[in-house]
């Protein structure tokens, strides 16, 4: 009789194991099956605005339902702001069980392993950041990473070991961290692709005169890889800058420094939306469209604010009949605009659900609509400071969008077949722009600029949106780009099969370096 191999014996052993049911068993089979079957643990630092903040939490979500532990990082000021929204609204937007301590309690009960800490920013809970941008950019760029630092070191102490960061491009430390660390790093980036490669070229923008010159040109941009051409207009905001030296744009430029450094990239887009800009990054870096990340369903509370139910003055408005306007959850309105948009929309004559964050015109105080604004349009009018825009996005009566273009806004758009009126403020808002109006054509630019903004050209954008053929098209060109969403989400679909190969390469280098972080762990 031949004798047994070690082999053999590690299999008689792990065909016995289902017979126990203790720890030991456990620990056995995990031993015994090898480190490549061991679940991986991501610690996921969220950068601490909304539109920043909601597609971290469902990535993270979608993370764990495929098998990941994830340790959520959120800031002391977020949580507070989210978890106050939570009991204003009377303990709801999705937490799954009120616990106030932790937004994941609802999605731990769902079953998925995701553990939750927060982390000061460096500024005081109750600090306005809103209205002390620069300072809070500041605090982010020279602060907030030592705070992070401290508390990763906690969590690799934990089981399972961590197998890497996965945090913000944003962010200006993350691959220093990780190395530190031994952790791969993962960048997440929140917006398209055709942004992340504007940024990523930003040395081309210089030597070409189109950023950070004193005489720049003004012609068309066609020398960056995998975008044809854009227009200079159409770049994010802080490209068309001339004061290049402000903190944001000490952040743009270090945090693509460090992105340079990351293991992978994940980006909330759709491959077949942007084929030649992504394949083009691919050339360059693992990276892989994911997108569209948003909440279908409400496991996590993310609102900072608390959210009105406008189900029921939408259940009277005829079908298509209502205008959603809302302009997200951090930018600021000038008095000028806020008082020619109040008076087209009156204009217009068409039903206006109105969201109007009391912080929406800074630094004045007070209502920012003219006096008497809300009880003239009666009941053709619902103004609200906040809502859960993707159930307003859902209803029927609804049948356009006057948006900011927050990429969250647009995608929660395009989702649910809703044609969209762009009038971007600030930073990413302008190139998302470009892409609904000029590349995809599912929606209406309202003006080129936000200083000739007036009541008469609103309302005769707004009636082209809601009944003009401009408006129609965009509703046709719409049924396509949301069929691409449709299809990449499937099981066999563009951002599931890539989201499923980021994790198979992940297992992978992993695997190539199961040592790199015992050093650390111990």
């Amino acid at each position: 009789m031949p004798p047994t191999t070690t082999i053999e014996i590690q299999n008689k052993i792990v065909s016995l194991l289902p017979f126990f049911s203790s720890p030991l068993s456990s620990l056995l089979s995990a031993t015994l099956m090898g480190k490549e079957e061991q679940k991986p643990h991501a610690i996921f630092v969220t950068y601490p605005l909304q539109g920043h903040v909601i597609p971290s939490v469902n990535l993270a979500i979608k993370l764990a339902s495929k098998g990941f532990t994830i340790t959520f990082i959120n800031t002391d000021a977020i949580h507070h702001k989210t978890s106050k929204a939570r009991l204003d609204s009377g303990g709801g937007g999705g937490s799954g069980g009120g616990h106030d301590d932790d937004i994941f309690a609802g999605a731990r009960k769902a079953g998925l392993d995701i553990r939750y800490r927060t982390v000061t920013d460096g500024l005081p809970v109750e600090f306005d950041r809103s209205v002390n941008h620069d300072q809070f950019m500041a605090s982010l760029l020279h602060v907030f990473s030592a705070h992070v630092e401290v508390l990763v070191r906690k969590i690799i102490k934990c089981e399972p070991p961590v197998t890497c960061l996965i945090a913000d491009t944003f962010f200006v430390w993350p691959s220093m961290i990780a190395k530190k660390f031994g952790l791969l790093y993962v960048s997440f980036w929140t917006e398209p692709a055709l942004i992340f490669t504007l940024y990523y070229h930003i040395h081309l923008l210089r030597a070409n005169s189109h950023f950070a010159c004193q005489d720049k040109r003004e012609d068309t941009i066609d020398y960056i890889p995998g975008v044809s051409s854009i227009e200079p207009t159409d770049l994010t905001s802080y490209l068309q800058d001339t004061d290049t030296t402000t903190v944001c744009h000490q952040i743009i430029y270090k945090c693509f420094e460090d992105a340079r450094g990351a293991d992978f990239v994940l980006c909330n887009t759709v491959q077949e939306l942007e084929p030649n800009t992504i394949s083009a990054l691919q050339v360059e870096m693992p990276f892989y469209a994911v997108g569209p990340i948003f909440p279908t369903k409400s496991l996590v509370a993310t609102s900072l604010w608390s959210e009105s139910d406008c189900t029921q003055w939408l259940n009277t408005k005829p079908h298509g009949s209502v205008l959603y306007v809302s302009f997200g959850s951090y930018a600021n309105l000038s008095r000028h605009e806020i008082m020619e948009i109040a008076k087209g929309l009156h204009l217009s004559k068409v039903n206006i659900l109105w969201v109007v964050r009391p912080d929406i015109v800074v630094p004045e105080e007070g209502d920012p609509l003219p006096d008497g604004y809300r009880e003239d349009m009666g009941e053709r009018g619902l103004i609200v400071q906040w809502c859960r825009q993707l159930e307003v996005l859902k209803h029927p009566a609804v049948g356009g969008f006057l948006t900011h273009c927050g990429w969250n806004s647009i995608l929660e758009t395009i989702w649910c077949g809703v044609p969209m009126l762009c009038y971007p403020l600030y930073t990413d808002q302008f190139t998302n722009r470009k892409l609904v109006a000029g590349d995809w054509m599912v929606g209406l630019d309202l003006c080129q600029s936000r200083n000739r903004v007036t009541k008469d050209e609103v309302a005769k954008k707004i009636n082209l949106l809601m009944s003009g053929k401009d408006g129609e098209k965009c509703r046709e060109e719409i049924k396509s780009v949301r069929k691409a969403f449709e299809n990449a989400t499937a099981a066999d679909g563009s951002s599931s099969r890539n989201l499923d190969q980021f994790i198979v390469d992940l297992r992978d280098r992993t695997a190539a370096a199961p040592h790199r972080s015992m050093e650390v762990r111990i």
